[in-house]
């Protein structure tokens, strides 16, 4: 059975960026196809599991904290960290520059339009490598969206469904595209499979069983596929010499149809892809104990003060500390032969500053409950989904004292033998840095200038005190795995989302956007990533391709 439509414009994803760039088509009166292999409950993509972080400049719930941002310095810390370097950085520069300005102005309002809020309190992610002009984030700019991934997904999956219903816009849930149709040097629609029925629930890998054959035509295709994450082959095989050598072992931070196909079968039509060998991978991930799809990988999202040992058990030297520079701490530990490396806490920082990447892992954001919410402040426990991996998951060891603490990493190590006395050494010679208000330590100078700020110091960075005091504990050992994420690089594009080909000539009728354009042009991160600003990649591209495909 071949079953065969058309559109004004088709939309390859039904994740974030897709939604956007399908309504904002739909509301210059287009009519739109959106495509995916996955079944309906997918709706929203990878941005459903996601935190809901947003990155803002200057934003209103900054300046009630009192942190002064500006868009010159916003734009500084995106130059510094981008560290574009390259002839190909063209675009992804000029999509960098029209983001922070979108970041700096219109988007807040924008998303409040949109029904999208933001949380009163502003994370400090990606603190940076200790250099003014150099990477990372000078204040807090991670704003979260109310309700995490789900709230900030919600109000564009509910009028993508609303458009469905006034005939407007077409979901075709199970249709997988294979090949991008051509007519006259023109992208003309797409072509492929349609897979069988599936129940399985979001996140879990449904059946690749064959149903039939589609083909699509349009004037438009807009591709919003997303990257390369759940693909460990792809992520080896552009995995670039810069970071070593990708560990043997990794988690996945996305599911498994989270493939890269679409990017290669663009490549396949002409289009150029562009960096890539840049890519963003974490250093904090756990093996989640309950799994929904193959190598689930949570990342712990932490405060600034647990130590952090290499698989050998030296300390990582600055400015590798938590939350501080993930590619640079990735590099380091990739180079140094670690296939893993690991935290040493005690409960009074695990309560405080240990919070869990992931839309399933945080039921009070995503309950909008200011009750549920306001648990997190005090206490002796951390938060319910953090307590129950320190209970049940494969990477935790909680102990009472250090030798027992050391005894339990070196079971669930396999790199070599850890040395207690070693180990031991380096917590007490922190400690001692203690006796005083200034220190010659760069992660508690680090630390008591994170608790500078009013909402670091409520909900984020614990307040510096002996690791190895009982009164404190009990003592906590977190195994750290590599957990991929995110491509950074991706089909090259204008800043209308067209895709452009190997002559750098645009190619007509075909776009991209999200992860599977790097973002934007092909990689609007360069090397590195501010974060918070993934979402807003997916917003400002979808929204950029939507509005362009009604002009030609």
């Amino acid at each position: 059975m071949t079953i065969k439509s058309e559109a004004d414009v088709i939309v390859v994803g039904a994740g974030l960026s897709g939604l956007v760039a399908a309504l904002e088509a739909v509301a210059g009166n287009a009519t739109v196809i959106v495509v995916d292999q996955e079944p309906e409950q997918n709706l929203g993509g990878q941005a459903f599991w996601s935190l809901g972080g947003l990155f803002l400049v200057d934003s209103p719930e900054q300046r009630r904290l009192g942190i002064h941002d500006s868009l010159a310095l916003a734009w500084q810390d995106w130059m510094g960290t981008a560290g574009f370097d390259r002839e190909d950085d063209k675009w992804p520069r000029r999509w960098a520059e029209a983001y922070v300005h979108f970041a700096a102005h219109e988007k807040r309002t924008w998303l409040r339009s949109k029904g999208v809020g933001v949380m009163p309190v502003v994370g400090w992610a990606e603190r940076g490598d200790g250099n003014a002009s150099g990477h990372g984030n000078s204040v807090p700019r991670f704003h979260i969206a109310t309700g995490a991934g789900p709230g900030l997904v919600e109000p564009f999956a509910l009028a993508a469904l609303d458009a469905q219903r006034q005939g407007r816009l077409r979901f075709l849930w199970r249709h997988r595209v294979d090949a991008l149709e051509t007519r006259g040097g023109a992208i003309a629609g797409v072509s492929g499979t349609i897979l069988a029925p599936s129940a399985a629930e979001r996140g879990v890998a449904s059946t690749r069983e064959a149903d039939g054959e589609f083909t699509l035509t349009a004037r438009s295709v807009v591709i919003a596929s997303g990257g390369i994450g759940g693909n460990l082959d792809l992520v080896r095989r552009n995995w670039p010499q810069r970071l070593g050598t990708p560990p043997a072992f990794m988690v996945r931070g996305v599911p498994a149809h989270v493939d890269g196909r679409m990017i290669g079968i663009a490549q396949e039509a002409g289009a150029r892809v562009i960096h890539p060998d840049r890519m963003w991978h974490y250093v904090e991930g756990l093996r989640n104990w309950r799994p929904i799809w193959a190598d689930h990988g949570i990342r712990i999202l932490p405060g600034p003060s647990s130590m952090w040992f290499d698989a050998y058990g030296k300390r990582l030297p600055a400015p590798f500390y938590p939350g501080y520079d993930t590619l640079g701490t990735l590099e380091y530990l990739m180079r140094g032969g670690n296939p893993y490396s690991w935290f040493v806490l005690n409960q009074s920082i695990i309560r405080k500053e240990f919070a869990l990447s992931g839309s399933e892992q945080n039921p009070d954001l995503t309950s909008r409950s200011w009750r549920r919410i306001l648990g997190r402040i005090g206490g002796s426990k951390a938060p319910g989904p953090v307590e129950d991996f320190k209970r049940h998951g494969a990477d935790f060891v909680v102990a009472d004292d250090i030798a027992t603490l050391v005894e339990g990493m070196n079971r669930i190590g396999d790199a070599a033998q850890l040395d207690r006395q070693e180990i031991e050494d380096a917590i007490v010679a922190r400690d001692r840095q203690l006796d005083n208000r200034f220190s010659k330590d760069f992660q508690l100078m680090g630390i008591r200038n994170a608790r500078l700020g009013f909402a670091e110091r409520l909900v984020r960075t614990a307040p510096p005190r002996p690791i190895l005091d009982p009164a404190n504990g009990p003592l906590i050992g977190v195994r750290l795995n590599i957990l991929t994420r995110k491509t950074l690089g991706g089909l090259e594009t204008d800043l209308d989302a067209r895709v452009l080909g190997g002559d750098g000539e645009v190619i007509t009728g075909l776009f991209a956007v999200g992860e599977a354009a790097g973002f934007g042009g092909g990689g609007m991160h360069g090397y590195r990533a501010l974060e918070g600003t993934f979402l807003g990649g997916c917003l400002f591209s979808g929204r950029a391709a939507g509005r362009a495909v009604l002009q030609g």
